[in-house]
């Protein structure tokens, strides 16, 4: 199905990676509704804060194209001399990125060491009782 091809662009977007100081690469693969497919990596800075993560970046491409509804996300990642990847999950700060645009309870993420290892989690469960528009009142 559509997750294992998701799986692929993520790893395929990990050796784009610019990661030279933490040494672990990510990337990740977003499918909007439409079903155009972004992908992207995490890009690290010298000065650390700068840095952006891989799923971020697919979001903000994503919504720099005018997208706005997304159904999942593949993410792929772990040190740049691993044999075999673990199972790594977004970031606290990626969670509440998705927060925004996702809908915590549909949105899935893939989080994948190889195309047929993998964990399937909804937003809602890596991110319980998350913050988002609706909080808001939007």
């Amino acid at each position: 199905m559509y997750e294992k091809r998701l799986i692929e662009l993520a790893l395929d977007a990990r050796n784009r990676s610019y990661c030279p100081y933490s040494n672990f690469a990510v990337g990740a693969a977003l499918l909007c509704q439409d079903g155009t497919i972004y992908t992207g990596c995490n890009i690290e800075s010298s000065a650390y804060t700068p840095t952006i993560c891989a799923e971020r970046t697919a979001i903000f491409k994503a919504v720099s194209e005018g997208k706005r509804e997304f159904i999942c996300m593949a993410v792929a990642g772990g040190r740049t001399d691993a044999d075999i990847l673990p199972i790594t999950t977004p970031c606290g700060v990626c969670r509440q990125v998705m927060m925004e645009f996702c809908n915590p309870q549909t949105f899935l993420i893939f989080c994948a060491s190889s195309a047929e290892n993998y964990k399937a989690y909804t937003l809602a469960q890596l991110l319980p009782k998350g913050f988002g528009p609706k909080n808001l009142g939007y």
